[in-house]
């Protein structure tokens, strides 16, 4: 049975994050990828030109055509750009996906800066779908500003700050260490049960970093829809992106930050 990703995103103009960047790691990682478009942004590598979000009643119509003919088998979400929005994504996965295992990336800035996601959002995307994820996926900054607290600077506090989103109502939390500093990246893992599981590799000094979370927790979602636990799921996206980071200087691409390189498992 082929295996299906849905990703339910904003769309970059320059193809290196976002509803783009999701749907390449699907293909890359073997998953037949669906998209739900968010919102446009007019993007580059330089940063975010303009935000036009599309309209939460036909986002909700975008998910029934999905739903009503693909057998899903994993959701990742990314930029919701605004409480209306956010409601409209919730309402409809309460209705068609109950079961279906569900990543949700917290995507609120970009990696120029720019913000992509009204503050007034912020509260609805606690409230309204960190208790339907099967997995939150935030990066430093990103748990800092779903939390109202300054950013950890160590791994003991990024892990602290994982423990205060679950008992905010997250099943599960993936805290990304890209952000951080020293000579690798670690990300923690903590599930209900309390455990904490912690994935490192070696931080790799590019510019071209544009889309990793979004790849990060696509890649996460494609190991769920092929069936794999969220562990080892994780585990496999975390070697897909080290790889893709590692790789993306060999595809120049625009002045400012470059995207990964989504398929060096193919270009050879």
């Amino acid at each position: 049975m082929t295996a299906i990703a849905l990703t339910i995103a904003g769309s970059d103009s320059s193809g290196g994050a976002g509803i783009q960047a999701d749907l390449k790691s699907f293909a890359a990682l073997r998953v037949y990828g669906a998209s739900v478009v968010t919102a446009l942004t007019a993007q580059n590598t330089t940063g975010v030109q303009g935000v036009h979000a599309v309209p939460p009643d036909f986002i909700a119509a975008q998910i029934d055509s999905v739903f009503s003919d693909l057998k899903v088998g994993a959701v990742k979400i990314g930029m919701l750009p605004s409480p209306e929005v956010i409601r409209a994504v919730a309402e409809s996965l309460r209705r068609h996906a109950p079961t279906v295992p569900v990543v949700l990336d917290p995507v609120m800035i970009a990696a120029s800066g720019d913000r992509l996601i009204s503050e007034e959002a912020v509260e609805t995307l606690r409230a309204e779908l960190m208790p339907l994820a099967d997995v939150v996926t935030p990066n430093l900054p990103e748990a800092a500003t779903l939390l109202g607290e300054p950013e950890a600077e160590h791994e003991n506090e990024a892990v602290g700050q994982a423990r205060r989103l679950l008992e905010r109502g997250a099943r599960a939390v993936l805290i990304k260490g890209g952000h951080g500093e020293g000579r690798e990246s670690v990300d923690h893992l903590l599930g209900r049960d309390g455990t904490v599981r912690r994935f490192a590799a070696p931080r790799i000094e590019t510019r071209n970093n544009h889309g990793t979370g979004c790849t990060l927790s696509a890649a996460v979602a494609a190991g769920l829809a092929r069936g794999l636990g969220l562990v080892e799921a994780v585990g496999h996206a975390k070697t897909y992106v080290t790889e893709a980071i590692r790789a993306a200087d060999s595809i120049p691409v625009g002045h400012g930050h470059g995207p990964l390189h989504h398929f060096y498992a193919l270009w050879k």
